[in-house]
């Protein structure tokens, strides 16, 4: 048995209850199956995809990423989604290091190729939407399959997802995850949603990142639910979608929260069909869960990363999901724990690092044995960041390791600070790093986006967090830009803001002290479309 076999069974069950909606495009579970077999077999009989075989694809989400993710499953093949907000060079680093064999791509992003096929010139390309000069387009390639679409040796523990980490230094690495690990996966979103087969899914997050394709969207169609797709999120686009397509569950991280607060329509937008929200990705601030609350939405909090496929820790929509700041307990069937620098598990309210064990783990780093035996040890997954455990079991998520600031022999964790800073109701949004100090070895420095219309000095800033933190956390400097580095999933990039202040280059990447600066477009060959700086 194979993933796809999950999708095959529910069409048996409901050939006509619909799958996957993408605008006015609606695939039947019937059809999804068909689909899926259609490129199992011609991927397999025209482009040679053997078991082990990576497919990468650079495109915006849309229904066929997910038929390719289970004609992978099928043949043994690996799918590389590729974030389309990378440069070039990014991308090329990828393909290249995961030896790609076929690269399907969307028609906006034509003008990668000849750049990608310069890094790999073996690589077969294949137009998601159109037929490109040197490749064959998906309905062509359709419309000739033959053979039985199916590989040897294939099974439920055969990889089956190379997803590239954003990274925080140097180059990413490619977690490789199993076709096991999202059956897992899938199983714990389901139980932290109660989600059955009458759930509708809305998903506008990414699919190339495991937040947008694991937390409910493959998890609901294994279930047998029905998914609406969006190729990218917009406020008034969801907010849209939810009055008008009325789904059940959906997810956002809370920089997506926040635009959709934002929104002239949030107040009169209809949101009685939602049974929950769910976020996670980052610290969430309260303000942003009261704001679904007070409008009788529940939010849930999951905890996870790329290596944990990505559910680990979560509340639960029947649960305990009122504690303030809690990220839950360990998923269903995963296992997690804090423990200090030596492995040893730490006292109940004690700071330590996250570590999770379970099948839902990545088994590896695509061709990099040395981080895999870093991440990876005794069947624990060691997550990089700090937290707590309260006497009832349930997680509290502080930061990232690497991101902790040692100022006179205290420990400062900038999330702490970020959040007291956020709640502020001149403030967008805020970052802390560390910055070196001759007496205190380093202090935090702050860098926030005010709100367009407030008028509050770094004085008053400095004042209110006097009020509420230790001195020895309160930011030695508050400086206003205009936007904060993120990665595709919205979480600041603190070692990027580290960076430029050391480079000396934060007015000239992400604004002035004014905060009206225009963040400086990054350097390509070409202008990616879906609008934005990546």
């Amino acid at each position: 048995m194979d993933l796809s076999d999950l999708i095959e069974r529910n069409a048996q069950f409901a050939p006509l209850k619909p799958a996957v909606q993408f605008g006015a495009q609606s695939l039947t579970y019937g059809e999804l199956t068909e689909r899926i077999g259609k490129a199992a077999r011609a991927f397999k009989s025209q482009l040679s995809l053997r078991t082990g075989d990576r497919v990468a694809i650079l495109a915006a989400n849309h229904p066929d990423t997910l038929a390719l993710l289970y004609a992978c499953a099928r043949l043994g093949a690996m799918l590389v989604p590729l974030n389309w907000r990378l440069a070039v060079p990014e991308l090329a680093f990828i393909v290249r290091d995961a030896s790609v064999k076929v690269l399907v791509l969307e028609q906006a992003f034509d003008p990668a190729v000849e750049p990608l096929r310069t890094a790999l010139p073996d690589v077969r390309i294949v137009g998601l939407d159109y037929a490109p000069a040197q490749g064959v387009s998906l309905t062509g390639l359709l419309a000739g399959d033959d053979g039985d679409g199916r590989n040897p040796l294939v099974e439920i523990s055969t990889p089956l997802l190379i997803v590239y980490t954003s990274g925080t230094t140097g180059y990413p690495k490619g977690a490789v995850l199993r076709q096991e690990a999202l059956v897992w996966n899938a199983l714990m979103s389901q139980h932290m949603h109660d989600m059955t087969a009458q759930d509708h899914v809305l998903t506008v997050l990414p699919m190339f990142h495991v937040g947008g394709l694991n937390i409910q969207t493959t998890p609901a169609l294994q279930l047998g639910a029905t998914v609406t797709l969006h190729d990218r999120f917009a406020p008034a686009t969801t907010l849209a979608a939810i009055e008008r397509d009325r789904p059940t569950l959906t997810v956002l991280v809370p920089a997506t929260i926040q635009a959709l607060l934002e929104h002239p329509r949030w107040p009169t937008t209809r949101l009685d069909s939602l049974r929950a929200v769910t976020t996670g990705s980052t610290q969430v601030p309260q303000r942003l869960v009261d704001a679904f609350a007070s409008r009788g939405v529940p939010v849930l909090q999951v905890y996870g990363s790329t290596e944990t496929a990505p559910i680990a820790v979560y509340t639960r929509l029947s649960g305990d999901w009122r504690r303030p700041g809690s990220t839950g307990l360990p998923g269903l069937v995963c296992e997690a724990k804090i423990v200090d620098d030596g492995g040893q598990e730490v006292a109940h309210g004690t700071t330590g690092e996250v570590v999770v064990r379970g099948r839902n783990l990545l088994c590896e780093y695509w061709g990099n044995a040395q981080a895999t035996a870093q991440a990876l040890r005794d069947g624990w997954y060691l997550s990089g960041d700090l937290g707590t455990r309260d006497v009832d079991g349930h997680f509290f998520i502080h930061d990232r390791k690497k991101n902790l600031i040692i100022s006179g022999g205290e420990n400062v964790y900038p999330a702490e600070v970020e959040r007291v800073l956020a709640s502020h109701p001149a403030l967008i949004d805020a970052a802390v790093v560390g910055r070196p100090d001759a007496r205190w070895q380093e202090v935090p420095v702050a860098y926030v986006i005010r709100r367009a219309d407030a008028t509050v000095t770094s004085a008053e800033l400095e004042a209110f967090c006097r009020e509420q933190l230790a001195r020895y956390k309160v930011p030695r400097d508050i400086v206003f830009v205009a936007n904060l580095p993120r990665n595709a999933m919205g979480k600041v990039q603190h070692f990027r803001l580290k960076q430029l202040e050391d480079a000396g280059a934060i007015s000239e990447e992400i604004g002035t002290p004014d905060g009206i600066a225009q963040p400086r477009a990054p350097l390509r060959p070409w202008r990616w479309p879906f609008g934005g700086t990546r």
